[in-house]
């Protein structure tokens, strides 16, 4: 059975990730710096000693990379491609800072963006993480970095990542990438987006 490390997890599960994962033949460890969550690994992103080498077949980050300080990221990156094996890969979503600061520039910044299950989002909230999860003490949700497509794709790359396709969604504030260890062709970069990234992309 295929396995996907499922990184920064916090209480989410399989059915939470992407359509490609939620299957019956993915098995999901889920790895968190967060205990209380009772994830399968603790870990940081910038230390997954607690993973082997080579030992999963993909991984999926969702929103956790911005929580990194930028001189962190090629360490995390890194990481990433550590514990994929050769033929592995990594799904990878995050904020789009591109979409974010043209609301910026609009002086929209604590203006709702959009509405979410945790209630309205601003441009502040996206840029240096949820406020009101930050004043009920969950200072883990912090963001210390960001990404537009351009850079996100680009630090992939010089983690080692072969293959590399992303897009940005500024409707929807964020960005999607698929990266993997090996060589793939076009087609077969398209075939992982669709089974990965939001129906709302094709």
């Amino acid at each position: 059975m295929p396995k996907f490390l499922h990184v920064g997890c916090g209480p989410k599960r399989k059915s939470n990730t992407t359509p490609g994962f939620n299957q019956a033949d993915w098995s999901e460890p889920r790895f968190d710096i967060d205990p209380m969550i009772d994830p399968d690994i603790v870990g940081t992103m910038t230390d997954m000693s607690a993973v082997p080498d080579g030992d999963f077949d993909a991984l999926f980050s969702s929103h956790n990379v911005e929580h990194l300080y930028p001189d962190e990221v090629p360490v995390a990156f890194r990481e990433f491609f550590r514990v994929l094996g050769e033929d592995g890969f990594a799904v990878i979503t995050c904020p789009d800072l591109q979409s974010v600061a043209a609301l910026v520039a609009q002086d929209r910044l604590t203006e709702p963006a959009y509405q979410s299950a945790a209630g309205p989002i601003a441009p502040m909230d996206i840029l240096f993480g949820h406020r009101r999860s930050m004043a009920a003490g969950n200072r883990f949700m912090a963001h210390h970095g960001g990404f537009t497509r351009r850079v996100l794709v680009g630090s992939l790359q010089k983690a080692g990542f072969r293959s590399v396709a992303a897009l940005a969604r500024p409707k929807y504030f964020d960005l999607w990438a698929v990266a993997s260890r090996s060589e793939r062709s076009e087609e077969e970069m398209r075939a992982l987006a669709k089974a990965h990234f939001p129906a709302t992309s094709h």
